[in-house]
């Protein structure tokens, strides 16, 4: 099942995801909750994450880096808005410096994830990502983030199976 659409929206300034998953919401809310979870699926194949610092309260924030096939390490951080557990958070998601410290140059994307019943034992995940502008749209969209999420949401499946 996966990911079912994607869309980007240049006028709302945001792309939004939506995937389904044969589990219900309670295991769907754990692959956000868990950061052991969360990093097996957070980010592509290619460039999986390690969560160093992870909570889901508001104001808490998780840190972690995203390793390249080539050994890149790529630092990123969330700071948690609201948690309304199992079905879903609000945060900001930046991208850090090798410091750990937000790096100014990049967007900061304002994310939205819902977790519903869709029947049948199904959930759907919706992740809408909002932008200041639209370049910041564009350039992390150049830099291959909607196929990367798709990527990262298609791991999804294996890990409810496995659990």
């Amino acid at each position: 099942m996966t990911v079912i659409s994607s869309h980007k929206d240049p006028e709302a300034l945001t792309l939004t995801f939506v995937a389904e998953f044969e589990a219900p919401v309670e295991s769907v809310w754990q692959m956000w909750a868990d950061p052991r979870q969360l990093e097996r699926w957070w980010g592509p194949p290619t460039w999986p994450a390690t969560f160093t610092q992870h909570e889901l309260t508001p104001g808490a924030e998780s840190r972690y880096y995203m390793s390249g096939p080539e050994g890149e390490k790529a630092p990123g951080w969330w700071r948690v808005k609201t948690v309304d557990a199992p079905d879903g958070l609000t945060y900001e998601d930046g991208f850090s410096l090798d410091d750990g410290t937000p790096n100014p140059d990049m967007p900061v994307t304002q994310v939205r994830v819902s977790l519903e019943p869709a029947g049948d034992g199904v959930t759907r995940m919706t992740i809408v990502t909002s932008y200041e502008s639209l370049d910041q749209l564009e350039q992390l969209i150049a830099m291959g983030m909607e196929e990367g999420m798709r990527q990262a949401l298609g791991q999804i499946d294996a890990l409810l199976a496995a659990a």
